[in-house]
């Protein structure tokens, strides 16, 4: 993170990035909880709806007009404008409050989401080009975690300020407005200081664009064609965008239903308390936010979004069964979590897949898709509440939704998942260091060749290296019944003495195609601390590969209960260990099996005396 402080200009984007959610969600509470307070029942969840719709729908609208104007001007002027235009709007908000114009405020949050339409992909393209490639995730862990905070800091302040302004004595919507109008100066005052900081941003446009747009293309839906088929041209995007769009339809139900369960169900009338759950997710985005970004410091952790899904499926699932608004905060918090782990990577992916001359078209296509999905669920959530459907009825769909989200997503990153998985345990119960990584070139074949210490070495290596490692193994534990389908999928290759010479062919074929392939010489775990054995099957493989040998040596696994060694005086197998891999500069890949563990008990006696 601290690199990315370090930027100019970021501490500024980031606080632009903030006001401009603080703003649009402090109208859009101030709103629904005047909603809250005049409406129930099917009215309440109805009304509520159509408030989230009106925010999506300039997003469907500006699809590719904000997309054009992402990619034809500088990013950070078009954050200015769309800044200043903000000002103009929260002054027209500010006047209907004051003179209890429900219906025209309720329009002017129509307006407000167009003009953050229209930032939107300038906002999320100027992440690569402020921060780079290197720092997108971090990027985008912290302006989700910026946005999260925002969000969640925008409900808790409007909110206690509503319910310290309302009065009992309010009977109607206009009294409602005209009792909290003095908030509407706080929404125009933080739009004046988003202006201000916009206008302060570092144009970091390379080259201007030169093509144009056409009214006449727009409306004839030209533009829509042609964009849609940008996005559609690399799968993994569109999917990604698809995965996005789902979740946040899932979040926008369970947001616009959530409201009315609590009142009826729970007998919550207070909005604080209401929205100070809501707020509770808020707080976990920014946790799982930071947690992803944590996760993805040696490449974009995909894995996490089917974690992330699963998470948010069972949750919403059990929404129902909980009838504690104590129980519910927590799980609200949980599911904010699993909202990180999706949204991380997933944006970061969007990204950094895109092509920069068309990041702003792909960016407000993400947008437009999303906002679509949305508007659609709301749409339908209105026609299923109108004819009978009640808000445990939808928290058991969208969980249906949920479900088949998480299967898409381990379709696509299945691997990734399960290694994922693995480094959200591991990295729990072990500190992880590794020293000389940068002997590991990005591209040319590896045979990795070092001492074998316990029952996760294969995880702990691959844990450090971005390219997927081809573990050697043994035939029996690859077939193991509930491991086989990752050791499988993540190709690793089996071995026994029976077939050992088809294995070692099989391990030639991938370095020959660039791959690493990963043995231990040794053949076993050490029982005893010592290195044993080093068999010579690797020495069959042949050595007109274009790659290298690099030797690791792994310490701090003994005692630990993944280790055969147990250390004496050993407090417990559990407790969190330090445990750090060291790797060597490339040798020769004529290297015998003897010189081999030469060079790995040097490793052996230098770093175990540190």
């Amino acid at each position: 993170m601290k690199k990315i402080f370090a930027i100019v200009g970021a501490v500024n984007y980031l606080v632009v990035v903030f006001l401009n959610a603080f703003t649009d969600l402090g109208h859009k509470i101030i709103i629904q909880n005047t909603i809250f307070k005049v409406y129930d029942g099917d009215t309440q969840i109805i009304l509520t709806a159509i408030v989230n719709a009106l925010i999506l729908l300039p997003f469907i609208l500006m699809f590719s007009p904000s997309g054009f104007l992402a990619d034809r001007f500088a990013k950070n002027k078009i954050m200015k404008h769309s800044a200043l235009f903000a000002v103009v709007i929260t002054l027209g908000i500010t006047y209907s409050y004051y003179h209890g114009l429900f219906y025209l405020a309720f329009t002017l949050t129509f307006l407000l989401a167009l003009q953050s339409a229209i930032y939107g992909p300038a906002k999320y393209g100027y992440i690569k080009e402020l921060f780079g490639v290197k720092l997108i995730s971090a990027a985008n862990g912290a302006v989700q975690a910026v946005t999260t905070v925002a969000i969640l800091g925008g409900i808790i302040f409007y909110t206690i300020l509503f319910e310290g302004m309302y009065e009992p004595s309010f009977t109607t919507k206009e009294d409602v407005l005209i009792g909290i109008a003095p908030l509407g100066w706080l929404l125009v005052v933080s739009s004046c200081i988003e202006w201000f900081l916009a206008s302060k941003l570092p144009n970091k446009m390379l080259k201007e664009s030169m093509s144009s747009f056409r009214f006449k293309r727009y409306i004839k839906g030209a533009y829509l064609y042609k964009n849609l088929k940008i996005l559609r041209r690399k799968g993994e995007i569109f999917e990604a965008i698809i995965a996005l769009s789902l979740f946040w339809s899932i979040s926008q139900v369970v947001l616009a239903v959530f409201g009315e369960y609590a009142k009826s169900e729970l007998g919550v009338t207070n909005t604080i308390a209401v929205q100070g759950v809501v707020a509770l997710a808020g707080i976990g985005i920014v946790i799982g936010s930071i947690l992803a970004a944590n996760l993805s410091k040696q490449s974009i952790n995909t894995g996490l979004v089917a974690i992330g899904s699963a998470g948010i499926t069972v949750l919403v699932f059990f929404i129902p069964f909980v009838h504690s608004m104590i129980v519910m905060a927590f799980m609200f918090s949980i599911f904010g979590v699993f909202s990180g782990f999706l949204m991380v990577p997933l944006n970061a992916q969007i990204q950094f897949l895109s092509p920069s001359v068309h990041l702003g078209v792909i960016l407000a296509g993400s947008n437009f898709v999303q906002n679509i999905f949305m508007f659609l669920f709301l749409v339908l959530t209105t026609i299923f509440v109108y004819l009978g459907m009640n808000a445990e009825m939808l928290f058991y769909l969208m969980s249906f939704i949920g479900l088949y989200l998480t299967i898409l997503m381990l379709k696509r990153y299945g691997v990734m998942t399960f290694w994922s998985f693995l480094e959200l345990v591991f990295k729990s119960l072990h500190k992880y260091t590794y020293v000389g990584l940068e002997n590991i070139p990005e591209t040319k074949a590896i045979l990795l060749l070092g001492n074998h210490v316990s029952w996760i070495d294969w995880i702990i290596l691959q844990f450090a290296i971005k390219r997927p490692i081809n573990f050697l193994m043994d035939k029996d534990i690859y077939n193991w019944k509930f491991l086989h389908p990752f050791f499988k999928k993540g190709e690793s290759i089996p071995v026994s003495p029976k077939a050992s010479k088809d294995a070692f062919k099989e391990a030639y074929k991938r370095l020959k195609n660039g791959k690493i392939v990963a043995l231990f010489p040794e053949g076993g775990i050490t029982k005893d601390g010592k290195l044993g054995e080093f068999y010579r099957g690797y020495e069959l493989i042949p050595t007109d590969y274009d790659g290298s040998i690099v030797v690791f040596f792994i310490d701090g696994v003994f005692g630990s209960i993944f280790s055969k060694y147990k250390l004496k005086n050993t407090k417990s197998f559990f407790k969190r260990r330090n445990i750090t891999v060291y790797f060597s500069e490339t040798i020769s890949k004529d290297t015998k099996a003897s010189e081999l563990k030469e060079i790995i008990q040097n490793m052996k006696d230098k770093y175990e005396a540190k």
